[in-house]
């Protein structure tokens, strides 16, 4: 079971800040609520052989993708055809897409709209509630628009569909630690992470006056044993810290 999804986000209206991302806080909202994780995000420009090669080489990994924009049918939209390049396969106009996208426009489907329709060979469509143009899948690549009120209610209805089974939640457990520099407590960190390796170590510093650094453990199994040997660690060398969240499994 996959528990961990890459997000792509195809827009130079990103880069240049005429428009903020929304995705990585929508879909990965979906994510979690289903115990499932954000693996990696990545922010793409509208060049078809970059976005090709990006493709290409994520297709090539294990980790499924929710890949947001580009999909429509004005000549700034390229997603469609990179696709089909990174999947090493040609575009075909698929007959469910275009019976759906004649249902919504019909004779105004030609000659532009109905370019929607053109896929990459061997593509499953996934329905949009919002206007009935479908996304499309291939390659665990699901492909959804860029607007957030199309590509959310189409990415849970990936996930419901074709991951029911959700994931194991992602447990975390913290301390704020003051008074010591997080150079101090390198040893004991990396002690601590041969110990553990099933629990993720993190360390969060805050800026300011004095030293004060958050610090703890995320993962899907127990954080019992791992935050209990680093509360004792603290409290043996005396160091003062406040408890931000218990280890509760």
């Amino acid at each position: 079971m996959d528990d961990a999804f890459g997000i792509i986000v195809v827009g130079d209206e990103i880069l240049n800040g005429r428009r903020r991302d929304r995705h990585l806080d929508g879909i990965g909202g979906l994510l979690r609520e289903r115990g499932l994780a954000v693996a990696w995000l990545r922010i793409l420009p509208d060049d078809p052989d970059y976005l090709a090669a990006e493709l290409a080489h994520t297709m090539a990994e294990s980790v499924p993708v929710f890949s947001c924009g580009g999909i429509g049918a004005t000549p700034d939209d390229h997603t469609r055809q990179c696709a089909a390049r990174a999947a090493g396969v040609g575009l075909e106009l698929h007959p469910g897409a275009v019976e759906l996208i004649e249902q919504r426009f019909g004779q105004d489907a030609y000659p532009h709209r109905i370019k929607m329709a053109e896929l990459p060979v061997g593509s499953e469509l996934i329905p949009n509630p919002y206007n009935r143009i479908p996304g499309f899948s291939i390659n665990r690549h699901y492909f959804v628009p860029g607007f957030p009120d199309m590509a959310h209610p189409m990415a849970a209805w990936v996930l419901d569909t074709l991951y029911p089974n959700g994931g194991v939640t992602m447990r975390q457990c913290s301390l704020r630690v003051y008074g010591v520099p997080e150079s101090e407590l390198m040893e004991l960190m990396q002690s601590l992470t041969s110990l553990y390796p099933q629990a993720k170590l993190f360390s969060l510093p805050r800026l300011g006056q004095g030293y004060e650094i958050e610090l703890g453990f995320r993962g899907r199994g127990s954080l019992r044993e791992p935050y209990a040997a680093l509360v004792a660690a603290l409290e043996s060398r005396g160091i003062r810290f406040d408890i931000v969240e218990e280890a509760n499994d």
